[in-house]
C-alpha cells in the first residue's frame, strides 16, 4: 500500500514519541549505540516496522558510487539518523538532508539524544523523485 504524507506525519510523530521515552528514561550522556538499541525496543513496542543499520546505496547521476548505513529505515520509507552530541549544528542537518537526497527518500528524522532535552528535526527531500 502506498503511503501518503499524512501516514508519514503520523509515523514520524510515533517515532519522536519513542525517542522521547528513551531520552526521559536514559537522559543524556550515553553513546549513540545505546540510544539506538533503546529506540529499537520502543519502536518494536509500537509495532513499527524497521531495519537497523541498514546499508543503503548512494547514487550520483543515477550511478551507484558507494553505500552508507542509515541508523533506522522505518516503515519502508523514513530515514532516521541519531546523534548523541551536545548541540546539533547546521552541518548535521545538511548531512542528513544530503543522505535523503542520495537515497532518494522523501522523509527523514534527525534525532539528538546528547542534550539535556531531546532535540529533533523532521526532514523533507524537496528533490524527491517518486
Amino acid at each position: 500500500m502506498k503511503k501518503t504524507a499524512e501516514d508519514f506525519n503520523d509515523c514520524t510523530s510515533t517515532i519522536i514519541g519513542c525517542a522521547m521515552r528513551v531520552h526521559s528514561t536514559l537522559g543524556n550522556g550515553f553513546q549513540e549505540v545505546i540510544y539506538q538499541r533503546a529506540l529499537a525496543i520502543e519502536m518494536s513496542l509500537e509495532n513499527l516496522e524497521f531495519q537497523r543499520e541498514m546499508e543503503m546505496p548512494i547514487y550520483y547521476r543515477n550511478e551507484q558510487i558507494g553505500t552508507r548505513r542509515v541508523d533506522f529505515f522505518v516503515e519502508n520509507g523514513i530515514m532516521v539518523e541519531l546523534k548523541a552530541i551536545i548541540n546539533l549544528e547546521d552541518v548535521h542537518l545538511a548531512q542528513a538532508i544530503n543522505y535523503l537526497e542520495a537515497y532518494n527518500m522523501r522523509t527523514g528524522l534527525l534525532i539528538n539524544f546528547g542534550s539535556k532535552s531531546l532535540t529533533f528535526k523532521r526532514l523533507f527531500n524537496k528533490k524527491h523523485k517518486a
